[in-house]
């Protein structure tokens, strides 16, 4: 029987996997023996995500400290994994931050940092990847994790500069995807919808959230751990090499309606 999911032999790196769905999708990888090459602020974190993959999958792991801001910082997570393995298969770009405020209220400093980190941060990752592993390979699968909120506006939560910022990913991956396309690479984007992680916990725990969630969200609910998992999957395994530029949400259906 044929397994579409096979990644082994495959080298990943998953930037913000120090908790959330960055660690939810590197074990969906994992468990199809993709090595882990998990990148974040925290190297503390790190070590503890890096422990159990390989301790729950049997696959090897590279953690390597990385503020995907930072033009050199990126360079070197790319030097040190080619170093390593010899290769770069898949990038999952899931570092991402949120300012929830009024726009009117919004500062210049609070956009820059979201358009640095979600936008920014996400074509810094992508360039140095594609440049120095999975052009010269004539092969890649390159994931952004954007969100729902990149594809609608919301009444619910006001956060314009990360409504900006994560539309700029889903059109960012558009463009990448026609550009390298000819280099045998795909680039498409993730949008989640409302997923329990550390940065939405106190939101999603609200009762007056809850009860928007399910008038907003069709099946009611809010997402649950691994559901984002063969969406991940699909879009990383060598048999979707013909899914390029899409973006795929992943949402109970809240764009739908």
């Amino acid at each position: 029987m044929k397994n579409y999911f096979d990644l082994t032999g495959q080298v990943a790196i998953v930037t913000g996997c120090s908790g959330g769905l960055g660690v939810q999708m590197a074990k969906a990888l994992a468990s199809q023996g993709c090595r882990i090459v998990p990148i974040a602020r925290r190297m503390e974190k790190l070590v503890e995500v890096a422990k159990e993959l390989e301790t729950g999958f049997g696959v090897e792991t590279l953690p390597i400290r990385c503020d995907i801001t930072d033009t050199e910082q990126v360079g070197n997570v790319v030097r040190e994994t080619l170093s390593r393995f010899g290769r770069i298969d898949i990038l999952i770009n899931n570092a991402g931050t949120g300012a929830v405020a009024p726009a009117e209220d919004i500062t210049d400093e609070q956009f820059n940092g979201e358009m640095q980190v979600d936008l920014f941060g996400t074509f810094k990752m992508a360039r140095a990847v594609a440049k120095r592993a999975m052009i010269p390979a004539n092969y890649g699968r390159i994931i952004n994790i954007a969100s729902m909120y990149g594809l609608v506006g919301n009444k619910i939560a006001p956060c314009s500069p990360y409504h900006a910022a994560k539309g700029g990913v889903v059109n960012l991956s558009r463009g990448l995807a026609a550009e390298w396309g000819r280099y045998g690479i795909t680039v498409n984007t993730i949008c989640p919808g409302y997923f329990w992680t550390p940065l939405t916990k106190d939101t999603l725990e609200t009762e007056w959230f809850a009860n928007y969630a399910k008038g907003a969200i069709p099946l009611e609910r809010y997402g649950k751990e691994g559901e984002l998992d063969t969406a991940t999957l699909f879009l990383a395994s060598p048999a979707s090499g013909y899914v390029n530029g899409i973006a795929v949400p992943v949402d109970g259906g809240y764009t739908c309606v």
